[in-house]
């Protein structure tokens, strides 16, 4: 097995760098020093921990061009989308900046005790097993949380985004964290497994697929460790006659086309009712052509190439299932390498791949439906269950809709996303736990009953 990874630009193939990859020995080294920081760290005022979170946001600003171009080098998405990462995380060392203190406080409980509260401790090292879609998103929106409530963490990105994984590192140090606090390991995941069993890990963090999430949560639960896991998604965006086409459609075309598809909250089956159908699918796919393919570094892109040549071909493979069950291809179906067409199919059915399971990329199954209730029924029917978007002059109507909804998310007349106010995670195959918002800085603490009698 080699001991080396190479980052390679997914929209010409060239090497950007190359990277040794830790030996076990350095990993557990890391380990122990994760360890032997949290006990200093956790100590700290919450208030000096959260400060430090200006100093993230400002490191973000001034790189923000040399960050961005790093993640569209690495993973390929266009670099206007690569900006707007990067200003979505300063936005969340800002929320937390300022509200940390308020989660973190104790919670006076009013019982028969002198005094009663719930105290927020920090429960130690954390480690966090990221994905390459939104590689700096993903690991901010854990770490932000998880080190301002006096954790340490450790961080085993994607091999494909080795210097993402490496530059968040580098800016935790110089925006004054202790050498230790937040560290990347560049190692397999055999060995990821391995240190799960240590006592010094007390949890972990994962995003990513469903075959992933349930190794990580087997190694865990097997050494009784918290797990927080984000998993794949296939989300359902139902549009109704009365849907405003006109005013939403450019925010259900970035639903599914945002990041080339790559991104487990994205509109994955339309669902439109048959009076607005015909309507929907010639405004829907003149906006899809339009978009403006082509090299991910010029700021006019929207869409460039997949992350990966496999990950195309998976695509092309789940499509071609559907065209042999009876699919039609509107718009698309064309693969270049790593690259593949915006598509849109209709005549889709649910025993098709492109219904049952996650399309990972720019490909828009459009199902046809009587009524809500009919959409309602067939957005439920999924083994996923992380979020579903609406689009209805009737939001009385879709407000009854909630509880027939079980995924983690229910957007009206948006495109379902992440919000640092807002707790986000699924049901289901889509995971469980919550990050974000206060939910999420609760997640990897020590939810602590105090009672106290004189």
């Amino acid at each position: 097995m080699s001991n080396t990874i190479k980052s390679i630009n997914p929209y010409n193939q060239e090497v950007i760098a190359r990277y040794t990859l830790n030996k076990k020995e350095e990993v557990f080294s890391k380990l122990e020093k994760a360890d032997e920081v949290f006990k200093e760290w956790s100590q700290k005022d919450v208030s000096e921990r959260a400060e430090l979170l200006y100093n993230i946001g400002n490191i973000l600003e001034e790189r923000l061009e040399e960050l961005s171009k790093l993640i569209t080098l690495e993973m390929g998405k266009p670099i206007s989308e690569s900006k707007a990462e990067i200003k979505k995380c300063i936005y969340l060392c800002d929320f937390y900046a300022k509200n940390a203190e308020d989660f973190l406080a104790d919670e006076i409980i009013e019982t028969d005790a002198y005094e009663s509260f719930i105290s927020y401790d920090p429960l130690g090292v954390v480690l966090a097993v990221m994905p390459w879609n939104y590689p700096f998103w993903q690991v901010l929106r854990f770490a932000v949380p998880t080190l301002t409530a006096g954790n340490t963490a450790l961080l085993k990105h994607a091999s494909n985004v080795s210097g993402c994984a490496l530059a968040i590192e580098e800016i935790f140090t110089e925006a004054g964290y202790p050498h230790g606090c937040f560290q990347t390991l560049l190692t397999n995941h055999d060995t990821i497994e391995e240190i799960i069993k240590d006592d010094k890990i007390k949890a972990v963090s994962l995003t990513g697929s469903e075959k992933a999430g349930k190794a990580i949560a087997k190694a865990a639960g097997e050494n009784l460790k918290k797990t927080v896991l984000e998993l794949g998604g296939n989300n359902a965006c139902i549009v109704l006659e009365d849907a405003d086409l006109d005013k939403h459609i450019d925010t259900i075309v970035k639903a599914r086309m945002q990041n080339a598809g790559q991104s487990c909250i994205a509109a994955k089956r339309f669902i439109v009712t048959e009076n607005i159908y015909d309507n929907f699918l010639e405004k829907f796919t003149k906006k899809v052509a339009a978009l403006k393919q082509g090299d991910p570094l010029n700021m006019d892109t929207e869409i460039a190439t997949l992350t990966r040549e496999d990950l195309a071909t998976d695509l092309q493979n789940q499509v071609e299932d559907a065209i042999k069950k009876g699919a039609k291809v509107v718009l698309g179906n064309r693969q270049n390498k790593a690259f593949f067409a915006p598509t849109i199919l209709t005549n889709v059915t649910k025993d098709m791949a492109v219904f049952t399971e996650e399309t990972f990329g720019p490909v828009a199954p459009i199902f046809k439906v009587k009524n809500l209730e009919e959409a309602l029924q067939l957005a439920t029917d999924s083994r996923f269950g992380l979020g579903t978007m609406l689009f209805t002059e009737d939001t009385e109507a879709a407000m009854h809709a909630i509880s027939r909804i079980p995924d983690g998310a229910f957007f009206v007349n948006e495109m379902v996303k992440s919000d640092p106010r807002l707790p986000f995670g699924g049901t289901k195959a889509s995971g469980y736990g919550r990050e974000l918002s206060r939910e999420g800085i609760h997640e990897f603490v020590n939810i602590k009953t105090v009672f106290i009698n004189k």
